[in-house]
Order: structure tokens, then sequence, then C-alpha cells
């Protein structure tokens, strides 16, 4: 379905939403050959090497002077090295609560970059949510399942924290936090790590006796969905990012291979999902919410379209109108009590 060259504008258009371009690629001439080149997100060298080209930079936590909101990082795995930054906007009362997982292909940024913290920084303002920006491990130094092992053991931090948690920043989920209004969202893989957990969840329950242990609601925000005839060159990528464990065929990354009966369980009671017109994942994305819809499962799911577009291009630019009606779609669905 998609070819080498539908693919490689799909990860150019997602380094150019990231705003930060592809760098001139230095540092490959040094004698070290080339073991996988995953331009533009990172080259891997025969020395083990990684060379990042994109998605570096961080920022620290902080109260946004646009918005009134505060952040703070807290590291919830010490044996991994797992961290979150949070986000508390300036309002009282009882808020929801949203994981958020970033983007980047599996391999590049993290929670603590300016894109993702300008991001959160206006969604937590916007939709009046407690964010969790979850920083979990990168391939190729971490392969998949790390991702989706991290994404539940942040799951597993939020809900403990809402019950007893103390200190700055744990404390604002157990004094602030509605836990009935658990949300999850993500961006590209993001949105693919956000899909596996609510299916986990689905299977195993919250972990913890909370309600009716589905999560409220999920957003899947342009993610990352191949399938068994993706191209050769989205099958070395894939690839490359499980080490070979999965092919574009298994679940993981084709929701479309999933049984009927799986669909039926996923852990959540809405479903929003946003597809750009010029992304390369679109028939993908627009499949998923047929198949969701089509399953027999029991919640609403929505399709967002934004037509001439490329991928993830709402990370960028918020003040645009299309990113701008972007984010209010996105802010009314995890605000939606």
């Amino acid at each position: 379905m998609a070819t080498r060259a539908l693919f490689v504008s799909l990860l150019l258009a997602l380094c150019s939403a990231l705003g930060e371009g592809v760098s001139a690629l230095r540092g490959r001439s040094n004698g070290d050959a080339v073991k996988f080149d995953f331009t533009p997100f990172l080259i891997q060298y025969q020395s083990g090497r990684v060379q990042r080209l994109m998605g570096t930079s961080v920022v620290p936590p902080s109260v946004d002077a646009r918005t009134g909101v505060a952040s703070t990082d807290v590291v919830i795995d010490q044996g991994t090295g797992l961290a979150v930054r949070l986000y508390r906007p300036s309002r009282r009362g009882r808020l929801p609560v949203l994981l958020y997982f970033h983007g980047g292909a599996f391999v590049v940024e993290s929670a603590f970059g300016p894109v993702y913290h300008n991001y959160l920084n206006v969604l937590a303002a916007r939709a009046g949510v407690i964010a969790v920006s979850v920083n979990y491990r990168l391939a190729p130094e971490h392969t998949l399942p790390a991702a989706y092992d991290d994404s539940w053991t942040a799951l597993q931090w939020v809900l403990s924290n809402a019950r007893n948690g103390s200190g700055y920043g744990a404390s604002w989920l157990s004094k602030h936090g509605d836990m009935s209004r658990l949300f999850v969202a993500g961006d590209s893989a993001g949105g693919n790590i956000a899909h596996n957990l609510a299916m986990r969840v689905g299977q195993q329950g919250l972990g913890q006796d909370d309600g009716k242990g589905r999560i409220k609601g999920v957003a899947l925000l342009d993610p990352y969905f191949l399938g068994g005839h993706a191209g050769p060159w989205a099958e070395r990528s894939w690839g490359f990012i499980c080490a070979g464990r999965y092919g574009t065929e298994h679940p993981y990354v084709d929701p479309m291979a999933l049984p009927a009966d799986a669909w039926r369980r996923l852990g959540a009671g809405r479903v929003l999902v946003t597809k750009s017109g010029q992304d390369g994942l679109g028939p993908w994305q627009r499949a998923y919410v047929d198949a969701l819809r089509g399953s027999g499962w029991g919640g609403q799911a929505r399709l967002y379209e934004t037509p001439g577009e490329g991928h993830c291009y709402f990370l960028n630019n918020l003040q645009s109108p299309k990113a701008a009606a972007h984010m209010a779609t996105v802010a009314e669905f995890v605000s939606h009590s």
C-alpha cells in the first residue's frame, strides 16, 4: 500500500512538523560504518553508536508565562530511568487526568523537548486537565516492547499517586485529579502506544480497583499504524524499531489484525482518531475507526480529518487556524465529563 517514497515522504513531513528539519549528517565519515540509516530521525553505526538527527533538545519545567500552567518532572522508575513531566493548570476543583505519549517514530523526541512542552502547556490550559507526559524509552537502545512496558508502568504510577501521592508533582494527582475522568492520548508513535495501552487495559483492567476498570477516552492523533503490505522500507523501519520481533502484520502496529472479540474489549468508552489529509498513514487510520465501529465495541468512535496537511502538522504554530481547530477538538474530547 505504501511505497518507500511514500513512507519517506511521511517521515519528512513528521520531521517538518516537529520543526527541526533534517540536520547535516556530520559524523558519518569518521570511519564508523553505517548499520541502519533511519533519516530523518537517526543513524545507527556498526559500533552501536546512535546519532540522533532531531528531537534532542530539552527545556526545563516551569510556570508557563502564557498559560499559567505549572510543570514538574518526576522519575517514576529508578531501575529504568522512566520519568514523566506533569502539567497543572491554574484551575480549582478536581480536574480530568490525561496520560500523554509523544511521537517520534519510537526513536526520537522526549517529553522534555520544546515541541511537546509547548503543546502540553497549551492543551492542559485549554482542556483544564492535569497532564502526565511520559518520557518512555526509545529504540534502538530499547526496542519494542520497552515503550509499551513503560506506558503500563506510567499508568500504574498515575493510579497509585491519585490515591496517596505526596511531594511536588505526585500530590497534584491526589489533591486535584479526578480519576473517574482518566484519558490517554498520543501522537504518531505515541498514538500507537496509547492504543496498545488501551488494549491492555481491556484485557487486564486498570490493575487496581478503579471504577469499571476502563479509561474514559483515548485520543489517537495521527497514529502510527501500518499493515502487512506497507512496503519494504516501512517493514525495515518497523523491524528496526522492534528488533525484528514483530512483522508489520502484527497487532502492535496493524490493529486490523486483531480478532473482533479483542476490539470489543478495548478498555475505553470513547475514542478520537485524527487524520491529516496528506499523511501516508491515513488509510490505516481510517480503517482503524471503521474496524472499531464494526466490531461490536460499545463505545463511541470519532474520526476528525484535516484536509491538505501533513503528518502531525498540529504540533507547531499552534495559533494557525487548522492547528487551533485541532487543539480545540482534542481539548473538548479530554475535558468531556
